[in-house]
């Protein structure tokens, strides 16, 4: 199913939707699953979700189970993904990539919020840290880097949930800085935490 670019927003960027897609993503899962990894969503408002998403072509059913007389399905996203194509991104507006890039960082401050409302939380320990960078690149070297990070990140994608594995967010931003004037010298802000190595690339 072809979705416009409006109609794509609309049922993508709702906060709630947005936690489904993420939790499905690389995985599969069914009903129970995202029930247990999104505790705090009521169950009739994730269903209702989960069934919008999935009439769109957002999310497919990739497998039924019967259990007890009971038929569980799986789902997955599909393999084109759940994101607008190139061509779609290449036509949007700056006011859409204001409204993309707006539900981009609700979505992390809400991720955010909810692991500082743990009862513990210790950064380093859980692997968590944020930063910016500033890189000077010509296009070759960005070319480079872009493609040694989607060679680091590629084979981790296909990891399923298992015992031991924790999902962990990595949230990229790559965008040109303003040129520093002359009299600048280059700053970097300092790193919040210090269990993970966050790196900017396509997203």
């Amino acid at each position: 199913m072809e979705l416009s670019r409006e109609r794509w927003a609309e049922l993508a960027l709702h906060p709630v939707r947005i936690r489904v897609l993420r939790a499905v993503a690389g995985a599969r899962l069914t009903t129970h699953d995202l029930a247990a990894l999104l505790p705090d969503i009521p169950q009739a408002t994730l269903y209702r979700h989960l069934a919008t998403l999935v009439k769109a072509g957002l999310i497919e059913v990739v497998e039924e189970r019967r259990i007890r007389g009971a038929v569980e399905r799986v789902y997955a996203l599909p393999a084109h993904g759940a994101t607008l194509d190139a061509a779609a991104l290449a036509t949007a507006t700056p006011e859409d990539h204001a409204r993309y890039f707006t539900a981009f960082v609700s979505s992390l401050l809400s991720e955010f919020s909810r692991y500082l409302a743990r009862e513990r939380i210790d950064f380093a320990a859980d692997g968590v840290g944020y930063q910016q960078l500033v890189l000077h690149l010509t296009d070759a070297e960005l070319a480079k880097f872009a493609a040694d990070l989607s060679q680091v990140i590629g084979p981790l994608l296909g990891n399923e949930p298992g015992e031991g594995r924790v999902p962990r967010l990595l949230a990229t931003i790559l965008l040109p800085a303003d040129q520093p004037a002359a009299t600048d010298s280059p700053q970097q802000t300092p790193e919040r935490g210090e269990g993970s190595d966050p790196r900017e690339g396509n997203g």
